[in-house]
């Protein structure tokens, strides 16, 4: 059986697809990134061979030489490691150069383009792990309050327009206001401001995190996800309620994951357009 590349950045995520790949006995060969790939990952899914942040040769002449046309590009890459500390190589420097902007996905989509070039398919981020994908509706066994149900509804209308900008995909509300939106800086340092702003204004840290896909999002890369990580930031930061969109969000270690929200009494709930125009 062919295998199936694995570019790998920071997080959870290669992790849980690597050993999924494993149970399904779909041969992995993994590619990591110099001092942001978790080591871990060799203990899934065996050797990991690494390339530099900024080289675009190297990995794509790895997977030719070992026959794999498909591949996957997942786990975590600071944007904004793009302004400072990356070495390109020739043909990410001819890559940047053609670029019209240094959005995600305007970079995200040209480096696809070069693995394409070279007969290597980027697939969808949910690759093998479909099952974690978000459902709608309520996830945690406690509802919405009616305030967070309206901070919700808010925070979906801001979270969309902003991440239709490719700007970022979340923010977070509190009674009828957006507190923080999230940039280059993701989604727990955003968390964690709102937090702060909160607090400088004598607020009691109740807030509601909304995160969303971006319109016409592409499954390859940067889709929305959640982590028992993320726990630990809404626990710090006071939130209260986290809406996802549905059908196309991630939550990592979901039974876990949801366990423990419970036990931190968050609601948490799967949105989508539909039910955001029903509500």
């Amino acid at each position: 059986m062919e295998p199936i590349g694995l570019l790998a950045g920071s997080g959870r995520f290669p992790l849980l697809f690597a050993a999924e790949a494993k149970r399904m006995n779909v041969p992995v060969l993994a590619l990591g990134i110099k001092g942001v790939t978790d080591p871990a990952l060799e203990q899934v899914a065996g050797p990991v061979t690494y390339f530099a942040l900024g080289q675009i040769s190297k990995p794509i002449a790895l997977l030719k030489s070992a026959g794999v046309t498909r591949a996957v590009m997942i786990g975590k890459v600071q944007h904004s490691s793009l302004f400072g500390g990356v070495r390109p190589d020739l043909r990410a420097i001819q890559v940047l150069a053609r670029l019209k902007d240094k959005r995600t996905d305007t970079i995200l989509k040209a480096v696809a383009d070069e693995f394409s070039k070279d007969g290597i398919e980027l697939l969808s981020s949910a690759t093998f792990l479909s099952h974690l994908i978000v459902a709608q509706g309520k996830l945690s066994a406690r509802g919405p309050t009616a305030q967070e149900a309206a901070d919700i509804r808010l925070g979906w209308a801001a979270a969309k327009a902003v991440a239709g900008f490719d700007i970022g995909q979340t923010v977070v509300v509190k009674d009828g206001a957006v507190i923080a939106v999230e940039a280059m800086e993701g989604t727990d340092a955003a968390v964690l401001r709102a937090h702060d702003i909160a607090r400088s204004h004598g607020r009691k840290t109740a807030l509601t995190v909304v995160k969303v896909a971006k319109p016409r999002q592409d499954l390859r890369f940067d889709i929305p996800v959640l982590g028992l990580d993320s726990l630990g930031v809404f626990a710090a930061a006071g939130v209260s309620a986290v809406a996802v969109e549905a059908g196309t969000a991630i939550i990592f270690d979901k039974d876990d994951f949801l366990r423990r929200a419970d036990a931190q009494k968050l609601a948490i709930v799967g949105v989508s357009p539909e039910s955001m125009e029903a509500s």
